[in-house]
């Protein structure tokens, strides 16, 4: 009996020591607020050729689910506890999909996952997707690289870098996030015009 009293006290310390270990911090997950994209103009024709939505290239940090900030400098973290629901690449390509999807000049808008035939597609680079602080205020930060191929060839037929800006309301998550949303519209709103301009360029007559 009294061998065994060694095993019992360590195995004794061993479940006290588990018992003070700290919880896991609780990951809260964030999705783009719902689109608040207004109308493209009346009148306009609709394309006749379908356009797919390639997934957005990006580094490791933009490529991951963190919401990545800039606290200031060239340092760059992300907010604690917090993620988004989806690696941000696909979080910013089913936004842009969304709001083409619900403009008549383009009938149809799928991505590469959907498998479906397309004539044109959207390729891109995304350089940032980020909250700033700037003079002490959150504000965030998507810039896109873009490039319209003609899918059949692979061919480039336009390119443009997109750039939007966005203050947050405050500096806490909730206010970050709903900022992204404003400025993922932003940044959908300036790409589906340049789109259908280029697009309409592709048309037969």
């Amino acid at each position: 009996m009294k061998a065994m009293l060694p095993g019992l006290i360590l195995a004794t310390a061993l479940l006290s020591a588990c018992s003070v270990l700290p919880e896991a911090e609780p990951i809260r997950l964030h999705l783009l607020p719902a689109s608040t994209l207004g109308p493209a103009p009346a009148g306009q024709p609709a394309l006749s050729q379908a356009l797919r939505i390639v997934t957005p290239e990006a580094n490791r940090l933009f490529s991951s689910a963190r919401i990545a900030v800039v606290p200031e400098g060239n340092q760059i973290s992300s907010y604690r506890g917090a993620r988004w629901a989806d690696a941000v690449p696909t979080l910013l390509r089913d936004r842009l999909v969304e709001n083409l999807q619900q403009d008549s000049r383009f009938p149809s808008v799928s991505h590469e996952d959907a498998g479906l035939h397309a004539d044109l597609e959207l390729v891109s680079d995304l350089r940032a997707f980020q909250s700033e602080y700037i003079d002490g205020q959150p504000q965030v930060r998507i810039r896109l690289d873009s490039h319209l191929v003609q899918a059949s060839s692979q061919r480039i037929l336009a390119s443009r870098r997109f750039e939007v800006r966005q203050p947050s309301d405050g500096t806490q998550v909730e206010a970050v996030v709903a900022s992204f949303g404003q400025a993922s519209d932003e940044l959908s709103g300036q790409l589906r015009d340049w789109l259908y301009q280029q697009a309409r360029l592709t048309e037969k007559p």
